[in-house]
């Protein structure tokens, strides 16, 4: 060939066509993969955020348990 360009056969331009497409399949699959774990984690910290909220509230009121429990004692003359 002129100027030492080389022409791909056919058989290695559908070699090369499959290997593209199986790349392309391969990255969609990595990016959807990559999605499904950015929305699991997103689940997981409202999730975490939620069971803060719980853990915290069940706290409070414990302490004021405490505080109520305490001042029965105190009026008991225990």
């Amino acid at each position: 060939p002129a100027g030492g360009t080389v022409v791909p056969t056919v058989p290695q331009v559908k070699r090369l066509s499959h290997e593209l497409a199986e790349t392309t399949r391969e990255k969609i699959q990595a990016a959807e993969y990559g999605l499904a774990v950015l929305e699991e984690k997103h689940q997981l910290k409202l999730q975490f955020e939620e069971l803060e909220v719980d853990y915290e509230a069940i706290r409070s009121e414990m302490e004021q348990l405490k505080e109520v429990r305490k001042g029965e004692l105190i009026h008991e003359g225990i």
